[in-house]
């Protein structure tokens, strides 16, 4: 019986500089680790994936270029198989839930240490699925039946850029009696008492992100 001792080759896909070098020395240094190429924009991410075939990609969100959940259902698309790592800041039950959905196998936040990424790589080159600590516990949390309408989603974004009643009406071409109603459901269903509240949650949760 033969042990495979290829090293797992990896993509990082990050607009940060300092982020890109250091997640290159890591893999140049790790045993085991084998560094396939660099992207800083979602664009160049599924030009290399798809070029270089990579065992991992590490991926940030937040990217020029259609972002990094846009970038992932690319390559989904044209590689269902493929083993991808979101590496982000973002830590909401909503930023969680898009990139799984999305087709990532791990969520990672970037405060993670050394050794927790070279063994979320691990897993995930092992076909596992990997998520930071406590991100788990969130994403249980997450309550479906109370998840907002895509309307609702509209008029909180707004309601975060602080927006009033009547602004947000004459934006979105309706009327400030409808958009109370949909503010009182946004209240009702973040479980919230105010509008300051609300967009504290949503920002929290991810809700209103934009990538």
């Amino acid at each position: 019986m033969t042990t495979d001792t290829r090293p797992i080759t990896l993509l990082i896909a990050d607009d940060h500089p300092l982020i890109l070098a250091g997640l290159a020395a890591l893999i140049r240094t790790e045993p085991g680790l084998e560094l396939a190429g660099e992207a800083s924009d979602a664009i160049a991410a599924v030009d290399h994936y798809l070029r270089l075939r990579p065992d991992v990609m590490l991926i940030d969100l937040n990217m020029p270029g259609g972002g990094g959940l846009e970038a992932i259902r690319k390559i989904r698309a044209l590689v269902p198989d493929a083993r991808i790592v979101i590496l982000t800041t973002y830590d909401g039950d909503e930023d969680v839930h898009r990139g799984l959905m999305a087709g990532a196998s791990a969520y990672l936040l970037k405060q993670a240490g050394l050794d927790e990424v070279v063994q979320c790589v691990r897993q995930v080159a092992a076909n596992r699925r990997y998520l930071s600590p406590g991100l788990g516990e969130k994403l249980a949390g997450r309550v479906d039946a109370n998840r907002l309408s895509r309307r609702e989603l509209e008029i909180l974004a707004h309601l975060a850029a602080g927006m009033s009643n009547k602004m947000i009406a004459r934006t979105e071409n309706i009327g400030v009696g409808t958009v109370k109603y949909h503010v009182n459901n946004i209240l009702s269903k973040l479980d919230v008492s105010c509008r300051t509240e609300a967009a504290c949650v949503a920002a929290r949760r991810g809700l209103v992100h934009a990538f």
